[in-house]
């Protein structure tokens, strides 16, 4: 590890890895608040740009593909040149493709736009983790990532909430406006604090190879699962992505394993501890995305909140987050990460559990307990795989490992999506058709999300009830997901091996 820059005499150690910590904190509140804080404007921008439906779609998952396929391209790069211009690098073309998104003519444009917030987006997910394992030493990583994992975490409900406050006064395009000035700090205290330092003094090739075969085959199965979210598995576009993907995918595992030089290296892909945390927050997003999709078409669709309304209502679920993260962060002192992450998990088994007994009668208190139980349940999960996934990685692998961690959570978030929303729209679909109206109204596809607007009164107590039974089969898959990955944790956290605990004590903290 080089040393750090000394060029910064204003800062002392302390001083500069909390301002580090700040920037990072600041990037991934960015990144998370606009997967939603679009959602809000789709209606404005549809009426103003004369967006089509399909337009509508990609105006979301561009961004999401665009990160999904360069996370692993941007820790490889990271680990080359080092963490700080590659991060630098993608805040700035973040930046700069919020100004076109917010000037965007027409539809396509915006789209080109999302695509490229997704490509800068992809260097601050892959970087920000790597940025804090190096900063700071293991006895306070734990608390760093944290906060880290608190304020990602805040970014995404407060989405929702900003982009309704932003749209009832001024017009669409503010909503990626404001991303500038949270840039620009985030630059400023970045320069400050964080040091051009290069994981290492000599540099492993590019495995080209395997970033162009990383790339497409996430690429590929994300299309392809972004498309089954409104096209249920249509052969061409979307069983044709998610086949070519898996085996593109498949073929990267094979060449991973022959190249000398693989982009996701032997230290990191031998670590049984790291590979259990991927396939939990592979598993436990799965299930967070499916539940939040669900619930958001419950309450929005079916009980016509606005979205505003519904955001305001996931502050019950983001302060208890953000009070479980600071608590993981402290509790890694005292507690094994296999219990703070089984307990994590259970709890948040236990919150999708009272969500799912909701109907439209409900009282909002039960959704309520329901939100507050699964806040802190991935506020202890998330901060907990993060810190026992990356506290056993090196300096020169650090972006690797971030890029790969990153990669399960977006893919499990896309699978959620598609997965759990294309089985609960099955179940409402069959519901509805085996019902006395089934034959005699075809408004199966909207009944599947909640929308009731074109269905006739007198049959609309049928399609609630058909809608719900999507609602709780599809919780319960959620439900299931987390229990999954209680086992899992139990599984994969047995015991520390005494290695690893003489490198934790050897490594070095800038």
């Amino acid at each position: 590890m080089t040393t750090p820059n000394q060029s910064v005499p204003t800062l002392n150690a302390r001083q500069r890895r909390r301002t580090a910590l700040l920037a990072l904190c600041l990037a991934g509140f960015v990144i998370q608040l606009d997967v939603t804080i679009i959602n809000v404007a789709l209606p404005t921008i549809q009426h103003e740009l004369q967006a089509a439906t399909d337009a509508l779609e990609w105006i979301i998952s561009g961004y999401a593909l665009g990160l999904a396929a360069l996370i692993p391209l941007m820790g490889a790069l990271g680990d080359r040149l080092g963490y700080r211009p590659v991060l630098l690098a993608g805040l700035v073309v973040f930046g700069l493709c919020s100004a076109a998104a917010a000037l965007a003519p027409s539809p396509t444009a915006l789209v080109g736009a999302r695509v490229g917030q997704g490509v800068g987006g992809a260097a601050v997910l892959a970087l920000t983790l790597a940025v804090l394992t190096v900063t700071y030493p293991p006895e306070q990583r734990g608390h760093a990532i944290g906060w880290w994992a608190a304020i990602g975490g805040i970014g995404f409900g407060a989405g929702p909430i900003v982009g309704g406050l932003l749209l009832s006064a001024f017009g669409w395009a503010t909503i990626f406006w404001v991303n500038l000035p949270i840039i620009v700090v985030t630059v400023v205290l970045i320069l400050l604090a964080v040091p051009r330092a290069v994981a290492t003094s000599e540099p492993r090739p590019l495995d080209v190879p395997g970033v162009v075969l990383a790339s497409l085959g996430l690429a590929a199965v994300t299309f392809g699962l972004i498309t089954a979210t409104d096209v249920p598995w249509e052969p061409a576009r979307t069983l044709v992505p998610l086949v070519v993907g898996g085996l593109v995918l498949a073929t990267f595992v094979h060449w991973q394993r022959r190249a000398s030089d693989p982009l996701v290296p032997r230290a990191v892909r031998s670590n049984s501890a790291f590979i259990g945390a991927c396939v939990i927050y592979f598993t436990s997003y799965v299930a967070f995305s499916g539940t939040l999709y669900y619930v958001t078409l419950m309450f929005q669709n079916l009980l016509g909140w606005s979205a505003l309304h519904t955001g305001l209502s996931w502050l019950l679920m983001n302060a208890p987050f953000l009070v479980a993260a600071q608590m993981a962060g402290n509790l890694t002192q005292r507690f094994t990460p296999r219990a703070i992450i089984t307990t994590g998990c259970a709890a948040g088994a236990l919150g999708v559990a009272a969500l799912n007994t909701l109907t439209p009668t409900t009282p909002f208190f039960v959704a309520g307990i329901g939100y507050l139980v699964a806040g802190v349940g991935f506020g202890l999960l998330v901060p907990g795989i993060t810190h026992v996934a990356m506290r056993d990685v090196s300096g020169p692998v650090a972006g690797a490992a971030s890029a790969v961690l990153n990669s399960s959570r977006q893919l499990g978030t896309a699978v959620g999506l598609a997965l759990v929303g294309a089985i609960g729209a099955a179940v409402t679909h069959h519901t509805w058709a085996a019902s006395r109206f089934g034959h005699a109204h075809s408004a199966s596809g909207s009944i599947a999300t909640g929308n009731l607007h074109g269905v006739p009164s007198h049959m609309q107590a049928t399609a609630r009830d058909a809608f719900a039974m999507g609602y709780h089969v599809a919780l319960g898959i959620c439900i299931a997901s987390l229990l999954v990955a209680v086992w899992l944790s139990l599984q994969a956290f047995k015991q520390r091996p005494a290695h690893a605990e003489a490198a934790r004590a050897k490594e070095p903290s800038l």
